[in-house]
């Protein structure tokens, strides 16, 4: 069942991009020379999130693209749009509107250090706390976000807060290969009819789906309790 605040956020997304249908492109990949083919123009992704953190810029996420160019490429016209306004809607919803960089309580920040990976945890057992448009947290997660878009995250896990494109990046990672609690991929799920609600229970199925959890459920977090991402990152795991 799609959740109140999550069915809003993605009826204002679909709204906006509906809005900007004559600045958007419609063909094509994005390449390393040409991001130009973003569904959602620069004005519809400002005029959508007036009062996000600067630090998620529009230029970093076009940046961004080029590490999963069959994001909002595949399928129809109409898939990529649903696409892109299911991914707005849970990252706006994952970081209070686009507001929070990094997990605002501190307290958890030594939590997420599995120290039973042979790797360890080389930029220091606090350094794992949640970052970026989906919270990434857990040394097992840094590692395998920073191996799949070329970058030494498990090292340098503050370049998920420092560099938009690296955050939007990692973003996009869990949206395109991490299952959670769900059995497709965000983006599989979207391209393949499943519908937002499976994207829902990829990102915190194992909490708020099938009647959990209803007061996590109603409101935008601030970054998320511990448990939320513990339950469903699990690429290292």
């Amino acid at each position: 069942m799609l959740r109140t605040v999550r069915r809003a956020l993605a009826a204002l997304a679909a709204v906006a991009l509906a809005a900007g249908t004559a600045g958007c492109a419609t063909t094509g990949n994005p390449t390393a020379a040409d991001t130009s083919a973003f569904i959602v123009s620069r004005a519809v992704f400002e005029q959508a999130f007036p009062e996000r953190n600067p630090f998620y810029s529009y230029d970093g996420l076009i940046a961004a693209l080029r590490t999963y160019p069959a994001f909002t490429t595949t399928g129809d016209d109409a898939t990529r749009r649903r696409e892109a306004a299911a991914f707005l809607a849970d990252v706006d919803h994952e970081t209070g509107g686009l507001k929070y960089v990094v997990e605002q309580n501190t307290a958890n920040y030594g939590s997420y250090c599995d120290t039973s990976k042979p790797y360890g945890c080389p930029a220091g057992t606090d350094a794992y706390y949640g970052r970026g448009p989906v919270q990434l947290s857990w040394n097992y997660n840094y590692r395998a976000a920073g191996e799949a878009i070329g970058i030494d995250l498990l090292a340098n896990p503050a370049a998920v807060e420092r560099d938009p494109a690296v955050a939007w990046s990692t973003g996009l990672w869990f949206w395109n290969t991490q299952v959670g609690a769900a059995p497709a991929t965000p983006h599989d799920a979207m391209v393949g009819g499943r519908g937002f609600g499976a994207t829902i229970r990829s990102f915190n199925g194992a909490l708020e789906c099938d009647g959990r959890n209803a007061g996590q459920v109603q409101k935008p977090r601030p970054g998320l309790p511990a448990v939320h991402r513990a339950s469903r990152r699990t690429a290292g795991g």
